[in-house]
């Protein structure tokens, strides 16, 4: 069928009018392969952010933005297909341990990561602090074909749509409209050719989302549109108001996931709780719920399938026995007391991310370089005893003293200590199938 004039749909849109399934997909053709201008792809997300998209529209949208590109085909694979996304937080690193273990339950997982921005990291960040790890390999089918797991970042010729839109969301101040945050995760994952995925939605102050209830309602459209797409979804509304393990910048990240891997009795419980939590919903989708996570863990079958990814996409061979020589380390350590002995009652998480982006451990703006050494580490959870000399807040790891200080001044800032521990939270709030 004919397609009215660009400017006609954009501005039926604008004025809230709904579009076709034929012109939404249109338009999704149009951004990736540049028919449409920026200012024309600028003003479709700013209509899209003021008029939503209705529950016919987003997933057309969503899967026109998948056929922008090429879409896998696993069709060869006798196992599961399955994936994870998270929309974020701080001390995330759930995808390192998540995707090998899939593997090791006789999963296949082809994970399409991204870079972290502002007071988030991202796994394709923390996967790069290895030496030689190559984060968009041409090579992933065939590494997720002989060892089961890949992670890896966007190619260009997968959702090109999503990655022209989403540079000028961040531009136009469009980035939090929930239509443009569905289709965009989930036309990657889409185009991934999954047989199933879990969405690891986080609420709280370390969140993109702080609000539990807006942070529900994403989910429920990411399980809504993508089941409607064909992709069997369900969605783990999890809690980030605090640390996520007790580590935060990217070898550190790294470290604490190898150390889990290899069964480290000093394990965080929750980042454990919530991956093995994460996994045991992808098995079910797969149809191997009867496969279990924390035996794969334990006997370590996970971090071998860990090692053979990190080997086979250029990193060293030795990664799991020999971490610590392979990455990086921050020249200053700084231990962080509190100013009076106490118990932790609370974090500003997003306070703790922006204290390490500030460090240099993340990005204020796409184009900055990150510093994989510093960060934050043994970062006293909720409920947690210190004290003055003994059990520090934090150790700030910093390439110079000057960022050493800053870094003390805001751990402490955003770290509250009082007489009493406060009630334990779940880690997993809901679950939206």
């Amino acid at each position: 069928m004919a397609i009215r004039p660009t400017k006609e749909l954009l501005r039926d849109k604008r004025d809230g009018k709904a579009l076709t399934r034929d012109e939404l997909r249109w338009i999704a053709s149009g951004i990736g392969d540049g028919t449409l201008s920026d200012a024309q792809c600028a003003a479709f997300a700013m209509a899209v952010y003021f008029r939503g998209l209705d529950a016919d529209e987003l997933p057309a949208f969503t899967l026109g933005m998948r056929d922008s590109g090429t879409v896998l085909d696993w069709s060869d694979v006798d196992k599961p297909v399955l994936d994870k996304h998270s929309t974020g937080g701080v001390g995330d690193k759930v995808s390192l341990i998540l995707a090998p273990l899939i593997a090791a339950c006789g999963g296949a997982t082809p994970m399409i990561s991204g870079r972290g921005l502002g007071h988030t990291g991202g796994t394709l960040d923390k996967l790069e602090a290895i030496p030689g790890y190559d984060a968009t390999p041409s090579s992933m089918g065939e590494v997720v074909r002989a060892v089961g797991c890949a992670i890896g970042g966007q190619t260009d010729d997968l959702a090109p749509a999503d990655r022209k839109l989403y540079g000028i969301r961040d531009a136009t101040g469009s980035v939090e409209a929930i239509g443009l945050i569905v289709s965009s995760i989930l036309s990657k994952k889409l185009a991934a050719g999954l047989g199933g995925l879990v969405m690891d939605v986080k609420y709280g102050n370390g969140a993109f989302m702080a609000d539990y209830d807006d942070a529900r309602a994403l989910a429920r459209a990411l399980v809504d549109v993508a089941v409607a797409a064909g992709l069997p979804t369900v969605a783990l509304l999890t809690d980030m108001n605090q640390v996520l393990g007790t580590t935060a910048g990217n070898a550190l990240e790294v470290r604490e996931s190898i150390e889990i891997l290899n069964n480290s009795p000093d394990a965080d419980p929750r980042l454990v709780a919530v991956t093995l939590a994460l996994t045991r919903a992808l098995l079910d989708l797969g149809g191997i719920g009867d496969r279990d996570p924390e035996e794969a863990l334990r006997s370590g079958a996970a971090a071998e399938r860990f090692a053979a990814m990190v080997a086979a996409l250029g990193g060293p061979i030795d990664i799991m026995d020999n971490y610590a020589a392979h990455l990086d380390r921050a020249p200053v350590l700084r231990e962080v007391f509190p100013d009076e002995d106490g118990v932790v009652v609370g974090h500003d998480t997003r306070a703790l991310g922006i204290a390490v982006m500030n460090l240099g451990g993340g990005r204020r703006v796409e184009s900055d370089v990150i510093d994989m050494a510093v960060g934050l580490d043994a970062v006293a959870g909720p409920g947690t005893d210190v004290a003055r000399g003994g059990r520090p807040l934090a150790i700030v790891h910093a390439r110079d003293e000057a960022g050493a200080d800053a870094a003390e001044a805001a751990v402490r800032a955003a770290m509250t200590v009082g007489d009493s521990a406060p009630p334990p939270t779940p880690i997993v709030a809901e679950v939206l199938l």
